[in-house]
Parts: C-alpha cells; structure tokens; sequence
C-alpha cells in the first residue's frame, strides 16, 4: 500500500523529479510527459465519472486504477533491470478493454459519418478524454524511440481511445445522439 505522509519535497524546485527507479531527470523529460499525459486522461475521465453511472462508471472506475498502473509503468524504465513487483500493463488488461469495446459496440448504430465531440455531457467529457489518451499515446511513442518501454503500454493506451470513442457513443444513446460531420456544409 502506498502512504504519503508530506505532499510537498522541495526536491523538484530547481526542475527536476526522481522516477520511480530513484534516477532524476527533467521536468520536461519525454518521459515524464508521457505519464503526465497519462495523469491527465485519468483527471479527464474522473470529471467525465461526474455525468455516468452502472456499468459505464464501473468501466471507467477500472481504467482509472489501469491509468495509474500504466503511470507507474512508464515512470520506471524498463531496461533497468526490474522486478516481477514492478508494475507493469498486462495483456490481460488490454483483452479487458477489447472485450468492452467489443460489447459496448454490438448495441451501436452503424456510422455514416465521422462523429464530431459532443452529444451527452458524459459523451462530451469522453472525446476531450479520448483526445488526450491519443496525446498520451504519441508521447509514449516518441519516448519509445529513445528508450525502452513496455510494448503493452502503447497498445493499451490504442485500444484506450477506441474505448473512449465506443462508450461516448453508447452514452450518446448507442450512437442515435452522436453528432455527425456534415463535410463542407458551411461552404
């Protein structure tokens, strides 16, 4: 279990954190954007948690407590020599999603067109979701060109934003609210 008795360290006032290896870097480090980003998807969908309920909330409840695993696995560098503790995305995680978004899209309507962010205020709050889960998922990409990471950590923040997009459609009343593109229509 994890206790933080002192919120604040003074140890990042001159622009550096300690990851969870105890190595120091930049505040700006690809790295640390990478489960930054990552930490603002989780806040993004706890607002989005304001406006759901049953089975979606509990979907959403889920992912939160992944988002945190997936920010501890990219705040550890992989190549260090770890643990079988180290946490670490697991494909079991990401078959869950699959599963989900598998579920969730059976009941859809079929799309005739992109659907623009929007709908449900729930629906509204999971495409900014969506669209910062794909902003984590290019940061995780980018920091996996200089260093390695877990390989499942990408691909659970890829099936992630589909997941976001499939129950934004489904709390858009399955896709009968989704607000469709009307390509050029103010021409």
């Amino acid at each position: 279990m994890v206790r933080l008795d002192k919120i604040y360290t003074k140890g990042g006032d001159a622009g550096e954190t300690s990851l969870s290896n105890g190595s120091r870097v930049a505040k700006h480090d690809l790295r640390v954007e990478a489960y930054g980003t990552v930490d603002e998807a989780n806040a993004q969908i706890g607002a989005a948690r304001l406006h759901t309920e049953g089975e979606a909330d509990a979907m959403l409840s889920r992912i939160q407590n992944d988002l945190f695993d997936l920010g501890a696995d990219l705040a550890r560098p992989f190549s260090t020599g770890g643990t079988d503790k180290d946490l670490r995305i697991v494909q079991n995680q990401i078959v869950r999603l699959e599963q989900e978004i598998d579920q969730l899209n059976e009941a859809l309507a079929p799309l005739t067109s992109f659907v623009l962010p929007g709908g449900s205020e729930s629906a509204a709050h999971l495409h900014i979701t969506r669209t910062v889960a794909r902003r984590a998922e290019r940061r995780a990409t980018a920091l996996s060109e200089q260093s390695e990471i877990n390989p499942l950590a990408v691909i659970y923040l890829n099936r992630l934003s589909d997941h976001l997009f499939v129950l934004a459609r489904h709390l858009n009343n399955d896709g009968a609210e989704d607000v469709l593109w009307e390509p050029g229509k103010n021409h």
